[in-house]
């Protein structure tokens, strides 16, 4: 590389950095998206013996968009829960269906079913028409909501908690009565893209932010725990209440009311049962954790999980963003591990905790309060939040063992976030392009492949393209210019172009919207007098910088760089050992020879990649090792 070209590039990378420093908040006012706002206010009187309950609700709905509406669109994802429904339907005929859905569903009785039934929907106070079809409400409005415009939507309705299949229900396999997550009619999501009211069939969510407000009438036995802020603990006690506090339980008719807030979340989840234990831990920084589970099960892992979640958080807010929140909430409930605002529910009688509590949490940064559209863009939440929780668990397993973080971080931690079922995917003959819509992809094993975890290797692998340092001031420049604003893949490979100065567009153009794959092999290592030719070739179609260390018979390590000619610059050198940065690669070039200043003599190996970040479907043919031959030339 010649002398204008290394200083072209060193003030690009020092001009990138500060321009970001300096320009970040004009960055940020160039991104801005326009979201629309809802403001919910409800009131729930559950039965417990029958599992209905009867609602009123009302919707203070701002437009903030350019655009008139003519319509609107609730979700009802209750009503999924019905023999025939298109959840039904989809998981008696996909070819690996959700165990813990299969054909349940179609043998579901009256009383078992779920539902939202609508009674009366009124805008500004007069009558609208609506239809149920399926999981969506469509309704047909008296007259446009115009751009700028605030209106009013009231509406009463009737629902029925099905039997736990799927995220939400009742009397779930360990014996929580209640598990309501997706219980209420929600306004769906209409952004630059348009309206997204898809029908639920058991796969992921996109809502609008707003602030809730629930007033809940429940069996006085019963113990809530979820999203919001509880308003009246001294009204319910509970273990909601401060040491000293005196409580005066509030019961009309059998019932208290829990009257909950939550500002800005885009869902609202609350679990109750009579058996709840309720504990709690303060952080340092405030932040209040709850901890609900049944009384009796499993209770030395969920008095271990306490100050591990907290370690947990302060990992996050360090690396990932700030947490906007002052709790969360961890609760038995549900079916696995399922994530909602300022809170989750995980099943609670497993042998660690930890795990699926570290990856649920990860999520409201992620599915909360970035809240990409995970229906169509799920990897930008499930691959993050995958790759964010690898760290976490790293760095409290090491906590725990006395150990100290590495001196570099260019261990392969893609392996433990992904990369080995994204590489199984891709070897499958099965695998589809990461864009693919999340209720479109042909077999769920291959959704989770992709989603969890080929976007896990999709930040693993920044940290390869642009250098670990560089992607994660990424990491935190993303969140904090992103947050409640709905990013798009776009977005976040903007944010690491910002912080590394490289232009990465090809990155998403392969890895997200084919099925491209990545491998790399060194075709031969030939001794040339005093100095060693190293021929590799690209077998596969992604393009890819590529890293080749050399290591030589006297131990030391040499770092031989090839930036795509595409990315414009060069990631910074990652390690202490000496680097030689070549030629740039073209991506139109299949093969490429690089010159090594030493004699094949004194040459143990030459590896491309040894920190195995990058996601090299064939690692094989990675390495080539001196045999007795090379050895005495």
């Amino acid at each position: 590389m010649n002398i204008r070209r290394v200083l072209f590039q060193a003030l690009l990378f020092v001009g990138a950095s500060t321009m970001v420093m300096a320009q970040g908040k004009a960055n940020r006012s160039d991104n801005e998206r326009w979201q629309q706002r809802v403001n919910y206010y409800m009131e729930i009187d559950m039965d417990v013996e029958t599992n209905r309950y009867q609602g009123v609700q009302k919707l203070d709905y701002t437009n903030n968009s350019p655009d008139d509406l003519n319509m609107v669109f609730y979700h009802l994802y209750f009503n999924a829960f019905q023999p025939g429904s298109m959840m039904d339907v989809r998981s008696r005929t996909i070819q690996d269906p959700d165990r813990r859905v299969g054909d349940r569903i179609s043998k579901l009785s009256e009383d078992e079913i779920g539902y939202q039934k609508i009674f009366s929907l009124k805008k500004d106070g007069k009558d609208l028409e609506y239809e149920v079809v399926g999981t969506i409400l469509e309704v047909k409005l008296d007259k446009p909501i115009k751009s700028g415009e605030t209106v009013t939507f009231d509406m009463t309705f009737e629902a029925q908690v099905p039997v736990q299949i799927r995220r939400t229900g009742r009397d779930n396999a360990e014996g929580v009565r209640y598990s309501m997550a997706q219980w209420f009619p929600k306004m769906a999501e209409y952004d630059y893209q348009g309206w997204h009211a898809d029908e639920y069939i058991g796969r992921e969510f996109y809502g609008v932010w707003g602030d809730f407000e629930l007033k809940l009438k429940i069996d006085k036995d019963y113990v809530v725990g979820g999203t919001g802020y509880l308003q009246n603990p001294l009204e319910i006690g509970h273990g909601y209440e401060n040491p000293g506090d005196v409580v005066n339980q509030k019961v009309v008719d059998g019932k208290l009311e829990w009257h909950f807030i939550a500002p800005d979340v885009h869902d609202f989840m609350w679990a109750a049962d009579p058996d709840y234990l309720h504990n709690k831990l303060t952080m340092k920084n405030g932040t209040v954790l709850h901890f609900l589970h049944q009384k009796g099960q499993n209770t030395e892992n969920w008095e271990k999980l306490r100050p591990l979640t907290e370690m947990s958080f302060e990992y996050a807010n360090k690396y990932f963003g700030q947490y906007p929140y002052k709790q969360f909430s961890v609760i038995q409930g549900g079916d696995g591990g399922m994530e909602y605002p300022m809170s989750t529910l995980i099943t609670g009688n497993r042998g660690s905790l930890l795990g699926v509590t570290i990856h649920e949490s990860m999520h409201d940064w992620y599915h909360g309060v970035l809240g990409s559209n995970e229906a169509l863009h799920p990897w930008m939440d499930e691959g993050f939040t995958s790759y964010a929780s690898s760290r976490i668990s790293q760095h409290i397993s090491r906590t725990m063992k006395g150990e100290s973080a590495p001196a570099t971080t260019l261990e392969n931690i893609g392996s433990r976030s992904g990369q080995g079922g994204y590489l199984r995917a891709a070897k499958s003959g099965r695998e589809e392009a990461m864009s693919t819509h999340s209720d479109h992809y042909d077999l769920n094993g291959i959704y989770g492949a992709q989603a969890y975890g080929k976007g896990a290797v999709w930040m693993s692998q920044m940290g390869y393209v642009i250098g670990e340092e560089a992607r994660d001031r990424g990491l935190l420049e993303y969140f904090d210019r992103w947050k409640f604003k709905h990013p798009n893949p776009n977005d976040v490979l903007r944010v690491m172009e910002d912080v590394s100065g490289l232009e990465l567009d090809w990155y998403n153009e392969y890895f997200v919207y084919t099925t491209k794959q990545i491998d790399y092999g060194i075709k031969d290592v030939v001794g040339e007098g005093q100095k060693t030719k190293v021929s590799l070739e690209r077998v596969n179609k992604m393009p890819m910088p590529i890293d080749v260390v050399v290591t030589y018979t006297d131990g030391t390590k040499e770092v031989h760089y090839m930036a795509l000619r595409m990315m414009r610059g060069e990631k910074p050198a990652e390690t202490a050992d000496k680097r030689v940065v070549h030629e740039d690669w073209p991506w139109t070039h299949p093969t490429y020879d690089l010159t090594v200043d030493r004699p094949i003599s004194e040459i143990a190996s030459v590896v491309i990649d040894p920190s195995g970040r990058m996601a090299d479907v064939n690692k094989d043919n990675n390495k080539w090792e001196a045999t007795a031959i090379e050895k005495k030339r």
